[in-house]
């Protein structure tokens, strides 16, 4: 096994993420302290981000996520700003992972009893949608009835299948999602995050150094992210297969013993007749 920092052939290298601006950070006057070892220099008064660490950095994250994911681990993909809100959506349906892309509920984590019930709700919502039955309501409690369910689609977009807390959080900017990052990290979930010179790469288990604000780099990273959930997707039905293929082979040779020891009476019986005959 390689260790973090080889490049996989689904990460991009160094110049791919200059080209796509994951080495912007912000103004200097915007920089936290505690970024200073992802930083290579200042230019401009901008914070100009390694990407040498950020190869690094990347590669962990992927690694891990590959691993967890091939373990049967969930990943939730968390991006509500504007420019990551199409990015995450399109990456987590891609590889049919749970994501927040609109508005991170408060307590989706740490009140998750409360919103897996609100969720069960909203499919009833739907289906009574489906069956026509909100057009045959009187049309005031249709158009309340309406209203809740746009709210709800606006909570649950991508989190519908959902039925229990993830394994792991990938966020991009950790500041705008420093909600869903403290519930994570109160109930011990990994997270992981796209983290800008702005923020503390201490408030996420893996920090993935870079741009948050670009569309171009928050794609980048997020593309590689979801690579490796499809590569570790892969392996875990690799390994299904394996599973299934070793019980079979089990069965088999629960059967053939049995086959062998028929054969064997068979040929025992042959050599007493033909002991029989001889006397």
């Amino acid at each position: 096994m390689f260790g973090y920092g080889a490049v996989i052939m689904s990460q991009p290298n160094a110049k791919e993420l200059f080209q796509a601006g994951v080495h912007v950070g912000h103004q200097v006057k915007r920089w936290n302290p505690r970024s200073k070892p992802y930083i290579y220099t200042n230019r401009y008064g901008i914070s100009i981000i390694n990407l040498e660490k950020t190869v690094y950095q990347l590669a962990k994250a992927c690694q891990t996520i590959e691993k967890l994911v091939s373990n049967g681990g969930k990943i939730w993909f968390v991006g509500t700003k504007p420019q990551a809100q199409e990015i995450v959506r399109e990456a987590a349906r891609g590889v049919e992972m749970p994501f927040c892309a609109q508005r991170w509920l408060g307590g989706t984590l740490t009140n998750f009893r409360t919103v897996n019930r609100s969720l069960q709700k909203f499919k009833r919502f739907l289906k009574m949608e489906e069956k026509g039955e909100i057009d045959q309501m009187p049309n005031k409690e249709a158009a309340a009835l309406r209203r809740e369910m746009a709210r709800m689609q606006k909570n649950f977009e991508g989190l519908r299948e959902i039925s229990e807390l993830p394994d792991a959080l990938f966020v991009v900017d950790i500041r705008h999602e420093g909600i869903a990052v403290h519930e994570a990290k109160r109930l011990n979930i990994l997270t992981i995050g796209l983290v800008d010179s702005n923020a503390n790469p201490g408030d996420v288990d893996i920090c993935i150094p870079g741009n948050d604000d670009s569309s171009r780099s928050i794609r980048i990273v997020v593309d590689s992210i979801a690579e490796s959930v499809r590569i570790g997707l892969e392996s875990r039905e690799l390994r299904a297969i394996s599973r299934a293929s070793s019980a079979h082979s089990e069965a088999r040779a629960l059967i053939d013993p049995e086959v062998n020891l028929s054969e064997s009476a068979e040929t025992a019986v042959e050599m007493a007749e033909e002991d029989g005959a001889r006397e």
